[in-house]
């Protein structure tokens, strides 16, 4: 029988120079492989905890000793000689051991090292890629990407009110296709930025982040580099918002600071109504603030089969949380981040429940993110339809492209591409 024989904790750098968990697992075999974990800036506050040292002599707090100082004392000794092919057992056993109902006193960046590196351990004692080892379904489908390409809110300060403003090549017939059609259209607006003397640094998934007047500029100089690239917006190309709408809640309205606008729940809803009806947009993900229940059912009735809906802050990878969206209708579709349950088998029960509901799912990155791919094959093991990874710039970002390329490779005539299958619930 296959076990665990070593688990080691590692502190990295993610890719803002943050101190992020990683960890290493070897199995009996002599297989071995590591994973790490990402971090995002705007967080929901349902979400797994990630334990930092709080140590302001070091890293400025954010040193993360005490979570793999867990790994190596706590996690390792209870999982030596386990059963490696049994992930959902070794999650339980970590989980049982924390204690707590959000990994608040191991940490879930702890966890999840663990959880991800024993999975590509077992892969590599397979000999076969992370997307084979997980698949349970059979057939192999290539996820349409959501490309960060305009970045705003707590990802680039001085930019925009929504955090991202995004493209998805939608009538793309591969997903290499899709990839090149999206960074033409990146450098397209790159070159339209310059021409406006507006700025082309990027913010931390990789997007521009120029300081504009309005959020509706953003789609508008967007739309432009979609055309000058050669593509059709609404047709081979669509947009997709994130508006990060918990950060803009305030006092139970939200602030739009670009617009000089304080709005209800009801008047944001008739803003993206409105927006829904001027721009080709396909998805909107955190339209509305985490606990605002009330106003995801209303504007799911009103947009909902016109539009993906994707919860992020709103379910944070949760079942529980998900199931009440579920019954309650608010919203078509959900944001699966690995880092916020904090175990690879919740996230992939969380997928379960989502797509026999006839939901749709984003497998996501973090806007601090590290070298690890393990979302790439996650996205093409579970058929999830969708990825969002940021724009085709920064090497945390691109090298998951790259992976999804390498698949697509590997698999060959086997590799079907989402595109339009990715949205079947909308009219």
């Amino acid at each position: 029988m296959l076990t665990i024989k070593k688990v080691k904790g590692h502190e990295i750098l993610d890719s803002r120079g943050t101190p992020t968990v990683a960890a290493t697992v070897e199995l009996s075999d002599g297989s071995s492989a590591w994973a790490a974990v990402p971090s995002g800036a705007s967080t929901g506050t349902h979400e797994a905890a990630e334990l930092r040292d709080g140590d302001s002599g070091r890293y400025h707090g954010k040193g993360v000793l005490k979570a793999v100082h867990n790994i190596d004392k706590e996690l390792a000794p209870m999982l030596l000689d386990m059963p490696a092919n049994d992930q959902l057992t070794a999650d339980q056993t970590m989980m049982a051991l924390d204690g707590t109902p959000n990994k608040s006193r191991l940490g879930a960046n702890a966890i999840l090292a663990v959880s991800l590196a024993l999975s590509r351990a077992v892969a590599n004692s397979k000999g076969v890629s992370l997307f084979r080892s997980l698949n349970q379904l059979g057939g192999y489908l290539l996820p349409v990407p959501m490309l960060n390409i305009l970045n705003g809110g707590k990802h680039a300060v001085d930019s925009t009110d929504f955090q991202e403003f995004m493209i998805m090549p939608v009538g793309a017939p591969t997903f290499g296709e899709a990839l090149r059609m999206s960074t033409e259209i990146f450098h397209t607006l790159k070159s339209i930025l310059r021409k406006r003397w507006l700025s082309t640094n990027v913010g931390d998934e990789g997007g521009f982040a120029p300081s504009l007047g309005s959020n509706a500029e953003a789609l508008e100089l967007i739309l432009q580099a979609i055309e000058q690239a050669g593509y059709q917006p609404g047709s081979d190309c669509f947009l997709a918002l994130d508006a990060a709408a918990s950060e803009l809640y305030h006092d139970g309205k939200y602030v739009l600071e670009r617009e000089g606008r304080t709005l209800t729940s009801a008047e944001l809803i008739e803003f993206y109504e409105k927006w829904v009806a001027d721009y080709p947009i396909i998805s909107i993900e955190d339209a509305l603030f985490e606990d605002d229940w009330e106003g995801w059912q209303l504007l799911n009735t009103k947009v909902g089969n016109k539009v993906q809906l994707v919860g992020d802050d709103l379910y944070v990878t949760n079942i529980q949380r998900l199931e009440q969206g579920i019954t309650c209708r608010t919203s078509n579709s959900i944001l699966i981040k690995l880092n916020q349950i904090g175990t690879l088998s919740e996230t992939i029960a969380a997928v379960d429940l989502a797509h026999r509901n006839d939901w749709t799912t984003v497998i996501s990155h973090r806007s601090g993110e590290t070298e690890d791919t393990t979302i790439a094959d996650l996205a093409v093991a579970l058929g999830a339809g969708q990825i969002k990874t940021g724009a085709p710039s920064r090497g945390e970002r691109t090298c998951k492209y790259n992976r999804l390329l390498a698949i697509e490779a590997e698999l060959g005539t086997e590799a079907r591409f989402a595109g339009k299958s990715a949205f079947k619930h909308l009219k």
